[in-house]
């Protein structure tokens, strides 16, 4: 296929050969970062294609820029970055990566549970820092996370899969979103109002998409609503949690403690976030397996090609861009 095509970060080895053998020309960041806003716009000029990453703002003036463009290929269940309405009027298709990371990314929500709960991360640095002196009964003391109350915000796939883990943990299952989940209500799931499953969950799990209604859907109120037991864990977007409040709950120790793969401002992290223990931080890697990145990586690069070849991706996000066309 005799196609120009730019990749705003290297994708794992199996999917850039999927595309270097497609393809006549694959121009891929050469920078271990996102690119600037001057160097992104530079280097979707001329491009018949794009694939890209949810750290790469896609706007107007991007797709301006990308004049001539066939399509845009997100590496990323989530799309928001992308200006969809503007490349929809230009008759540019844009595709995501759905359902390849569901359960990796449940599987990173337990991880984080575990670790808050159990301080996993405080008793590693503990023992690295030669503290570690014999086993007391009072050493780092955590909590129990089998038979307690799992609280899931947001009935998707990923929340779904989170919530089919905590039956090995003899875990009840509450869970709020607009909807009735009867995948989740088969699992013995009982739905509940937001308020409610805040009041009565140990530990809260965050599960919905990045919208207006859920920008800091989690604040100093919600926060408030909490046990002073529970734990609050979030793999879905940064800025659904208020994290200043989330830090000043933390340090009062209003909540016990919180396990964040996503942060608001990434990568910068609110004023005192990093100075607490009672927080484990990971650098938005839910999704960070070598099978699962090349899953993604394999299904942005099909959706790339179908597009390259004026064909609807399998997983187009805006089926109407053809009415542009």
């Amino acid at each position: 296929m005799s196609t120009n095509v730019y990749v705003t970060r290297l994708l794992p080895p199996d999917s850039m050969r999927l595309l270097d053998a497609a393809c006549e020309v694959v121009e891929v960041n050469p920078h271990d970062r996102t690119l600037t806003r001057p160097e992104l716009l530079d280097a979707v000029r001329g491009r018949d294609g794009l694939l890209c990453l949810l750290t790469d703002t896609i706007d107007e003036e991007v797709l301006a820029a990308a004049a001539g463009i066939k399509g845009i290929a997100n590496y990323a269940v989530g799309y928001n970055n992308i200006d969809v309405a503007t490349a929809t009027r230009r008759g540019i298709p844009v595709s995501n990566t759905p359902g390849v990371l569901t359960e990796t990314t449940a599987d990173m929500a337990w991880v984080l549970m575990f670790a808050v709960a159990r301080r996993v991360v405080e008793g590693d640095r503990f023992v690295r820092a030669g503290k570690f002196t014999g086993w007391g009964p009072m050493l780092l003391l955590g909590s129990d996370v089998h038979g307690k109350t799992l609280g899931i915000v947001g009935a998707g796939r990923i929340g779904t899969a989170v919530a089919a883990r905590a039956a090995g943990f003899s875990m009840r299952v509450v869970y709020t979103d607009e909807v009735r989940s009867e995948a989740l209500e088969a699992l013995g799931a009982r739905r509940l109002a937001l308020d409610d499953v805040l009041r009565e969950a140990d530990f809260i799990s965050l599960h919905v998409p990045l919208m207006p209604e859920t920008h800091h859907l989690i604040g100093e109120r919600a926060l408030d609503l909490m046990k002073p037991t529970a734990y609050l864990i979030n793999t879905s977007r940064g800025p659904v949690v208020d994290e200043k409040a989330l830090v000043k709950a933390l340090q009062d120790k209003r909540i016990a403690g919180a396990g964040l793969d996503v942060f608001e401002q990434e990568p910068a992290l609110a004023p005192g976030l990093v100075d607490l223990d009672n927080v484990v931080i990971v650098p938005h890697i839910a999704s960070a397996t070598v099978e699962t990145r090349t899953k993604m990586g394999n299904m942005a690069v099909t959706n790339l090609l179908a597009m390259l070849r004026g064909e609807d991706p399998p997983n187009c996000v805006n089926p109407e861009w053809r009415q542009q066309r």
